[in-house]
Formats: structure tokens, sequence, C-alpha cells
């Protein structure tokens, strides 16, 4: 059994390419809420908690590599039965989809890849990451999510954003994501795997995003065969919670053209 909670809103009886969506670090399922509301009539949405967040297990390991969690990704669809599907991830979570199309790219029919960036971890990321896994864990998790909340999303995003923003981090077990921290900054350079990549990709970002600029979009886009760039302006680090209506209008003009029009 997975350690994931997948919680698919439903499984509509259409022929539409299943939508998985992977969250970010220290977040949950819930930063997708406006993607399950506006997808889930139409195609099977899924979106799991990743191990040590929201409200799947904890698992004792001290590191979570992304490959740990790219199996668990693996486990869920075959437990769900998903032969294929759209892979989308925010920040951490585009890095997992990226270890996803290492693994089983054979069940992959499209990438949706916001606000990530596939370099490795500088030996200075490499510490600094460490060193928060040891800050969350002596000290919880209140002080880093006031410190980045106005990075994660705009100074000017909305006011029930940033609580919801707030929220996720707050609630988060600083093991899980102590753990994840870890496994991050030993994560590999998936800058040649987005060069060898041919499904259709979308790559997302928010103007504003200080974690991942729109450089890093950019190069991205440059990399990979057959992608499409979308920059959501008066957006920060998640474009799917400050602006859901121009993300999912991206998404769907995505899905639409590149994904169900080849089913």
């Amino acid at each position: 059994m997975t350690p994931l909670t997948p919680l698919t809103p439903n499984t509509p009886l259409t022929p539409l390419t299943p939508l998985v969506l992977i969250h970010g670090h220290p977040f949950d399922r819930t930063m997708w809420t406006p993607q399950i509301e506006e997808f889930s009539a139409t195609r099977q949405v899924i979106t799991p908690d990743l191990r040590g967040y929201g409200t799947s297990p904890l698992t004792p390991d001290a590191v979570t590599p992304l490959s740990r969690f790219a199996q668990d990704i693996e486990a869920l669809l075959d437990e769900a039965k998903v032969e294929s599907c759209v892979l989308g991830g925010l920040s951490m979570g585009g890095q997992i989809v990226m270890e996803c199309c290492a693994r089983f790219p054979e069940r992959v029919r499209g990438v949706v890849l916001a606000d990530t960036f596939p370099a490795p971890e500088t030996p200075e990321g490499h510490a600094a990451r460490n060193a928060m896994a040891d800050r969350l864990l002596d000290e919880g998790m209140g002080g880093y999510a006031d410190e980045v909340l106005e990075k994660m999303v705009a100074p000017y995003a909305d006011a029930g954003v940033k609580a919801h923003v707030h929220r996720m981090m707050t609630a988060t077990d600083p093991r899980g994501a102590a753990a994840a921290l870890r496994g991050r900054a030993l994560r590999p350079d998936y800058r040649p795997l987005l060069t060898r990549l041919t499904v259709p990709a979308l790559v997302v970002v928010g103007a504003d995003d200080e974690f991942t600029p729109v450089a890093e979009a950019e190069a991205m886009h440059a990399a990979l065969p057959d992608s499409t760039l979308q920059v959501i302006e008066r957006s920060a680090h998640m474009p799917n919670l400050e602006r859901p209506a121009q993300f999912n209008r991206t998404l769907a003009d995505f899905l639409a053209a590149r994904i169900d029009t080849a089913a």
C-alpha cells in the first residue's frame, strides 16, 4: 500500500486523460483546490498528500529523496488503475514530476511544470536546506511560515489566499518537512532529462516569483522539445492560488490542445 492519501474527488465517466497534481513544500493537496473545483467534473483529478504532509502518514525516514516520492506516485497510479496521465507539480512537486518522468516515462502523457527548476543543488544550497531542516525540527514551522509567506505568495495577494498558504505551512509536521528538505538537497540534475522529454509540456511561472524566477522557466522552455511557456502576471510562487482563473485557463487550453485532441 502506498503511504499517500490520494483523495480523488470523483472519477467521471470520461475518456479524458487523468490529471495528477503534486503539491510543493511545505504544503498539502489543498493547494490545488481551485484546480480540483475546475477540472474534476470532466476528468479524473488525483491530488495526493505526499508522505509526511497533510493527511498522509509520517514515515520514520530522516531523509525522503525525490525518488521515494516518485515511487509513491507510481504505487498510487497502480492502486488507482491509472495507466497513463498528465503529471503536474509546483516547486518541489515539479521536481517530483521530473523524477517520475525518469522512472516511468511510458505512463506520462504530458507534464505541467509550475514554478520549479531542474538544476541540482549547489553546495551552498545543500548546506542551507540541511540547516533549515535542523531549524524546523528545533523550532517548528511557525517562524519559517511567517518569514516566507510573502515570497510564497506576493505581498499584494488576497488575504484569504495568504491565510490558506500560512495555514498549510504551519499544519505541516516539521519531521516530514525536514526529511523532504534533506532529500531535496540530494536531487540529481534533471536538465538532461528535459532535453529528452518528448511529451507535451506546459511551463508556468508567476511573474514575481523570487524562488524560481521567470528566467528559470524560460530556460526549461528552451530545453524541452515540445513545450508552452506561460508567465502569469501579478503572482509569485503559487500562481495556481494567487491567480486561479488565469492558471486554470492556461491549463485548460493546454489539455484541450495538446492532450485531449491526441487521445
